[in-house]
């Protein structure tokens, strides 16, 4: 095959789904000198086209830069920009992407935008806050929306009152998705458990998981839980707040590849099909995140850095909320 829309054509999710993620990796394979913007994106189940790399932009707050770094992202192949309520920064990423997406020839329908419900809204609180990240974006519609936390703030993480505002806050964004203003809806921080109190009850299952995924967190059980309800896994916190770019093994795998650790790691995620989204407020470093397609890690070298997997946390951990 030639073209991403002659895969497309040969699978889709409507169609023969293991076919469709056969053909989806092998020409995503095929395809890793391309730049960033012309890679293959993940086939949501919704039909939703999600690009494998974006930009996560927590602690961008000022508009200046959040201007600044969005501009850098655009001209480096980024199309997905990933924020939150809690970021506080969902005006400024909005009217950021109006005025630079004429600069970069682009159109709204040209990136992939990500917000998510905070723990403070979760259950009756869900549709009001939903509608102002839609306000506050001002782009017409949000591509996914995610419950950020399967928590609610304020109550102990035993309250049996937890798993009732997730359900709430679940019929919540089934409606807005519904209705076009969410077009694709998912969860983040959720764990194996909270994943199949989800699909037991939802009428619309979700299209992503987000969660903390690196080498010394390999997430083995839930990845197997979203394979197996065709769930796209997504990974944040890819270098694990830091850390893992001064770890020994990184270090000599970076070196051995003339990368960069922050290349290293991300790529790792990507080589498995797991898109990322790293965060960063220079432009420079966004550039080299953006460097993941054109070099691929050995057998031995993703063999070293998954053997790194002790189960390590660096984020907020949600295995003990009801």
């Amino acid at each position: 095959m030639e073209t991403w829309e002659e895969a497309m054509n040969m699978a889709t999710p409507s169609g023969d789904v293991c076919l469709y993620i056969v053909i989806h990796f092998k020409f995503l394979s095929d395809q890793m000198s391309s730049p960033a913007s012309s890679i293959p994106p993940v086939l949501l189940n919704t039909g939703l086209p999600m690009p494998f790399l974006g930009l996560g932009t927590y602690k961008l707050v000022v508009l200046e830069d959040v201007c600044r770094a969005v501009d850098a992202a655009l001209g480096s192949g980024y199309r997905a920009f990933d924020s939150a309520a809690v970021y506080r920064n969902e005006a400024q990423l909005g009217r950021a992407l109006k005025e630079l997406l004429p600069k970069h020839g682009l159109t709204r329908e040209d990136v992939f935008i990500t917000s998510k419900l905070g723990s403070s809204d979760q259950g009756e609180k869900a549709m009001e806050a939903a509608l102002q990240s839609l306000s506050l974006l001002d782009l017409g519609y949000i591509d996914l929306y995610l419950i950020h936390w399967p928590g609610t703030e304020g109550l102990d993480v035993a309250d049996q009152r937890n798993p009732v505002h997730r359900s709430q806050s679940w019929a919540t964004l089934e409606e807005l998705h519904a209705q076009g203003k969410l077009k694709a809806i998912g969860v983040s921080n959720y764990t194996a458990a909270h994943m199949r109190e989800l699909m037991q009850s939802c009428k619309v299952p979700p299209a992503v998981l987000q969660v903390e995924f690196h080498p010394k967190l390999c997430q083995t059980e839930l990845r197997k839980v979203c394979e197996e309800y065709g769930v796209c896994f997504q990974a944040y916190s890819s270098l694990g707040k830091g850390d893992l770019v001064t770890d020994p093994v990184v270090l000599e795998v970076a070196k051995n590849c003339e990368r960069t650790t922050g290349q290293v790691l991300l790529r790792w995620a990507v080589q498995q099909g797991v898109p990322v989204i790293p965060k960063s407020s220079n432009p420079e470093r966004i550039k080299d995140n953006a460097r993941l397609f054109d070099f691929t890690l050995s057998d031995s070298d993703m063999d070293r850095l998954s053997a790194l997997d002790c189960g390590r946390k660096y984020c907020r951990d949600g295995t003990l909320i009801a």
